[in-house]
């Protein structure tokens, strides 16, 4: 499997309502940097079921595209969820910011 594979799947389990940082993807997926997931968040091809709006910078903002669009579109997305904007473009970190995938159970992991 792929980095990128690999972060697509992970970014498919961010729950709806919620979002995650492009650095704890990277730090979640592991062989990686949040440039890296920002890389693969914009060759994501529009076949795929994977929900890259929830995917924002360590300050809670959407981050500019380089095509000039986009962001837009995500801000959209995102507000579309029930994820609020304050007036300065942030997502309230604290409140939507994903946990994360939950591990097995400690006794689980060690039967697998």
């Amino acid at each position: 499997m792929s980095v990128y594979d690999k972060i697509y799947a992970m970014v498919s389990r961010i729950p709806l309502g919620q979002v995650a940082t492009y650095g704890q993807i990277a730090r979640l997926v592991g062989g990686c940097t949040p440039r890296m997931v920002g890389y693969a968040m914009a060759a994501l091809s529009d076949d795929r079921d994977v929900p890259w709006q929830r995917v924002v910078n360590s300050e809670g903002k959407v981050s500019p595209r380089s095509s000039g669009h986009g962001d837009s579109i995500q801000q959209s997305l995102l507000e579309d969820e029930g994820i609020p904007f304050d007036r300065r473009g942030k997502i309230d970190l604290a409140r939507y910011q994903w946990a994360g995938p939950k591990q097995k159970p400690r006794a689980e992991r060690q039967d697998s």
